[in-house]
C-alpha cells in the first residue's frame, strides 16, 4: 500500500489514496500511527472520490476512532492534491472543494511566483448548542441556545475547577484560558480528565490558551483519540472563536502552537478561515495489512 507522510505545523498524517472505505481503516490507523512499530502519525487520512465535491476526506485517529473534522489534515490533503496535480486547469491553481463528514469545505491556494505559500480552509461556522457540540449539561442550562451559555462553563475535576468555552468546529472543543504560559499547564494530567469528562458523550478536544495580546495566543492541545499534538487546526479555530467572543482578541489572530503558527480569521459571526503551512515529508509503502 503506497502512502505519503505530511505535516502541517507539526501535526502529522499518513495519507492513502483509497478507492472505497471497505477496508478496516480503523485497525490500519492504529497500526500505521504507532510511533514505535508503525510509520508514526497523529492520524490516517483517506483521499477518496466524491460525487458532491472534487474529493472526499476521511480521518482516523491513532486509537482508530474517526474524526468529524480536521483542519490541518485538510490542508495536508490539499497540498497532496496540488503536488500530485490531481486537479487540471485553472481551478487547480486557485481552489478546490473537499467533502468531509461535517460538510463540504473550500480550500484556497495562496501562491507566490508559482509556488504555494499557504493554504486557507473555510472551516464553516462554529456551533454552540449543547446538542451540536455535543455536551450534556443541566436541565436549566440545556434550554439556553445563545452563545453566552457555552462560554466559561465550569466543570469540576478532583483538584480544580475549570471554566471552559464550549464550541463545535465540526468536532467538540473545550477551551480554557490561562493567565500564565501554556507550557506551564499540566496538560498531560488534566487533558485526559477533560477529554473523558462525563458531560462530553463523544469525548472532547481540550485547548489551553494564553492570550499574549489581541493578535497572538499561545496554546497547547490535547486531542481526543491522539493525546497532546504539536498543532490542531480545528482547535486553533475554537481558540480564536472563544477568544473573540470573550473580547480577548481582534478578528484575526495568530495561534502559536508547539509545532508552528496557525492563522485564524473570524469576525464574530459567519464562517471561520484557517491558514497555515502544509508539507510533504516522505513517501513509502506499508507492507502490513489492515
Amino acid at each position: 500500500m503506497d502512502f505519503t507522510k505530511l505535516e502541517g505545523a507539526g501535526n502529522d498524517f499518513v495519507l492513502v489514496e483509497a478507492g472505497d472505505t471497505n477496508r478496516d481503516w480503523s485497525r490500519l490507523a492504529i497500526a500505521v500511527c504507532n510511533r514505535h512499530f508503525g510509520i508514526g502519525a497523529d492520524g490516517l487520512l483517506l483521499l477518496l472520490p466524491s460525487e458532491a465535491a472534487d474529493f472526499r476526506m476521511c480521518m482516523f485517529n491513532p486509537d482508530g476512532s474517526e474524526a468529524e473534522a480536521c483542519g490541518n489534515g485538510l490542508r495536508c490533503l490539499v497540498k497532496y492534491i496540488i503536488t500530485r496535480k490531481l486537479l487540471a486547469g485553472d481551478k487547480a491553481q486557485q481552489f478546490c472543494y473537499i467533502e468531509t463528514k461535517d460538510g463540504i469545505r473550500k480550500a484556497i491556494v495562496n501562491r507566490s511566483e508559482g509556488k504555494p505559500l499557504n493554504i486557507q480552509i473555510n472551516m464553516g461556522q462554529p456551533k454552540f448548542k449543547a446538542g451540536e457540540i455535543p455536551v450534556e449539561i443541566g436541565e436549566r442550562d440545556r434550554g439556553l441556545v445563545d452563545i453566552k451559555s457555552m462560554l466559561n462553563y465550569t466543570i469540576n475535576l478532583d483538584d480544580r475547577k475549570l471554566p471552559l468555552n464550549l464550541v463545535s468546529m465540526g468536532n467538540p472543543h473545550a477551551v480554557y484560558f490561562t493567565g500564565q504560559p501554556a507550557a506551564d499547564f499540566p496538560l498531560t494530567r488534566i487533558g485526559p480528565e477533560v477529554e473523558h469528562h462525563r458531560i462530553f458523550p463523544k469525548r472532547v478536544n481540550f485547548e489551553v490558551a494564553w492570550p499574549i495580546d489581541r493578535q497572538q495566543i499561545e496554546a497547547r492541545v490535547w486531542e481526543r483519540g491522539a493525546g497532546e499534538t504539536l498543532a490542531c487546526g480545528t482547535g486553533a479555530c475554537a481558540i480564536a472563536v472563544a477568544a473573540r467572543l470573550n473580547g480577548l482578541t481582534d478578528d484575526s489572530v495568530a495561534i502559536k502552537l508547539p509545532g508552528g503558527i496557525l492563522n485564524v480569521e473570524w469576525g464574530g459571526k459567519g464562517e471561520v478561515l484557517l491558514s497555515g503551512p502544509a508539507e510533504i515529508v516522505f513517501t513509502g509503502q506499508w507492507p502490513g495489512g489492515a
